[in-house]
């Protein structure tokens, strides 16, 4: 879901009216570049994954990262679910996010160019499953993977 502003240019001389988006709301349809689950390949610590939810899954059992390189972003969560967990994982996941997010996005320029035409949104991981640390669910939730790309096209946007 996006909700759209009203943008006035004016371009040489001329008004000219544009809606923007203010707000991402949820990571899917246009907007499904967004999700770790698209399919866009990453090399992520020198190993390359098909995409990015798999890399991030990975990083939770590095001694079994090569396990994750070619699954679908539905299996790599799975499996990710079953290892065990490095020990300063909790510590660590928001900066494997982030790097991995980054590796992302440097990586694919077609998809650093569609984030950063995202401008000023707001963008938010809205979800149905109940994710409220790295999206928004039923309006509760951190939504850090949104906080997260917002940084990066931030960051990307000015360099």
């Amino acid at each position: 879901m996006v909700v759209s502003r009203r943008t006035q240019v004016n371009i040489d001389g001329e008004e000219h009216v544009f809606m923007q988006p203010k707000v991402i709301a949820s990571f899917s349809g246009e907007n499904s570049f967004l999700s770790n689950f698209y399919i866009a390949p990453i090399v992520y610590q020198g190993i390359q994954f098909e995409n990015s939810e798999a890399a991030y899954q990975a990083a939770k059992c590095p001694e079994k990262m090569r396990e994750f390189c070619d699954l679908t972003p539905s299996d790599a969560k799975k499996l990710g679910r079953k290892l065990p967990l490095r020990s300063d994982w909790e510590t660590v996941k928001y900066k494997v996010m982030y790097d991995v997010c980054l590796a992302k996005f440097t990586q694919n320029p077609d998809l650093l160019s569609m984030l950063l035409a995202t401008g000023d949104a707001e963008l938010i991981e809205g979800n149905t499953w109940g994710d409220t640390v790295w999206g928004v669910c039923e309006g509760v939730g951190e939504n850090n993977l949104g906080k997260t790309l917002m940084r990066i096209r931030s960051e990307l946007s000015n360099s």
